[in-house]
């Protein structure tokens, strides 16, 4: 999701362009005034110009029923809405304006995302949970009022949304809570209890490590169990940083668990007394690096690329063997080793670079390789 102002239609075209360069698939932008909605179709606009077909999701909280309504440009560039039940309204207003927002989704044809979230659940509802609780012999406790909140705000939403007229197929669920095992908890249970997509999320995970530690645990293990559609990790950054960085945790989550592959990867050794150079940290930044940065551009010209193995290794003892492992490895020389790093190629032994400029040279070895077996020349075909 996008942190600029929506009404900055440039800044946000831009920022949405580095997170799809990074890898996102959706991104998520912020329509909370009449100003941003007015913003939103220039925004696409300004996304078609650059080529960047990213699908934008609209998210509204309180006033989303009139913004869809009187907005319709913005209603109708947006690919998708997400919309939180607990942010629409109150008592009779809340399902007058819940339908309204459904009501722009069917007529624009878009699917939304139901989102709750427990910051901001339904106290309505929540309170009635509380009451029926008091009444059962054996009361649960509060979280377990917590969890059932949630789930039965997203599901009976849902519900209602198909009574509006939108389609089953067109509706998303996602119940955000900020632990870990709460969230594993709560889509354990949202997943037994209907079959509508879900998106996974841990909400206000925290910054840095934290962060990223925690959505990858909560996270990893719904995916395990074959349960989620899309994710998105929520970090909060640090002074300067990437909004991008949210971005390529969540592909090398998935990644990791073998789902599906964005990135060529990059194996490399911890270091340790064998490696005192610092020379196969820089390389496998440099080539981590120079991977990802390529790949905006690399998607169409070397398809399957993605799934190329790199392997930069420092010292003899598992160099060799983690470099014949991998498409294209280096091992570079540990402490007192000879000054030689031999490059193993689709398991074989190809070449030996010496010298100063080690990392430049297999830096350009990589390209070689890349053009050669994902290029055109590469792909043979039968008339």
């Amino acid at each position: 999701m996008t942190n600029t102002d929506t009404v900055d239609a440039i800044g946000t075209a831009i920022q949405v362009k580095e997170l799809a360069n990074a890898g996102s698939e959706m991104v998520r932008i912020t329509v909370n005034t009449p100003e941003a909605a007015q913003a939103v179709p220039y925004i696409r606009e300004q996304l078609d110009r650059m080529g960047v077909d990213v699908p934008l999701i609209g998210d509204f909280h309180f006033n989303g029923h009139r913004l869809l309504t009187e907005f319709p440009e913005c209603a109708r560039a947006l690919s998708k809405y997400r919309i939180n039940p607990g942010n629409v309204g109150k008592g009779d207003k809340r399902d007058k304006q819940f339908g309204l927002m459904i009501e722009a989704a069917v007529r624009w044809g878009k699917p939304v995302r139901i989102g709750v979230n427990w910051g901001s659940l339904d106290q309505e509802l929540l309170a009635s949970l509380m009451d029926e609780n008091s009444k059962r012999p054996t009361p649960w406790d509060s979280k377990s009022i917590m969890y059932e909140a949630l789930i039965t705000s997203a599901i009976s939403s849902a519900l209602r949304a198909e009574e509006v007229g939108l389609a089953a197929s067109q509706i998303i669920l996602s119940c955000k809570v900020s632990g870990v095992q709460d969230l594993i908890a709560v889509y354990r249970e949202l997943g037994r209890r209907c079959v509508y997509p879900l998106h996974l999320g841990l909400t206000e995970a925290g910054m840095g490590t934290k962060g990223t530690v925690a959505s990858t645990a909560a996270l990893s293990v719904l995916l395990q169990e074959g349960i989620g559609d899309t994710i998105r990790v929520s970090l909060t950054p640090a002074p300067g940083e990437s909004r991008t960085q949210e971005v390529v945790i969540a592909s090398e989550i998935i990644q990791a668990l073998g789902i599906r592959t964005f990135v060529p990867s990059v194996t490399a050794c911890p270091g340790c007394g064998r490696t005192t150079s610092t020379t196969f940290q820089e390389l496998t930044k440099q080539i981590d690096d120079f991977l990802r940065a390529q790949m905006p551009i690399w998607r169409t010209r070397f398809p399957g690329v993605e799934a190329l193995k790199v392997a930069v290794m420092g010292c003899i003892v598992n160099g060799p063997g983690e470099s014949k492992h991998a498409d294209i490895g280096i091992s570079l020389p540990g402490t007192g080793e000879a000054p030689a790093a031999p490059v193993f190629i689709d398991g074989e032994k190809r070449m030996t670079l010496r010298g100063d400029a080690i990392a430049a040279d297999f830096q350009a070895v990589v390209e070689n390789y890349i053009q050669q077996r994902f290029g055109a020349s590469a792909v043979v075909t039968k008339d």
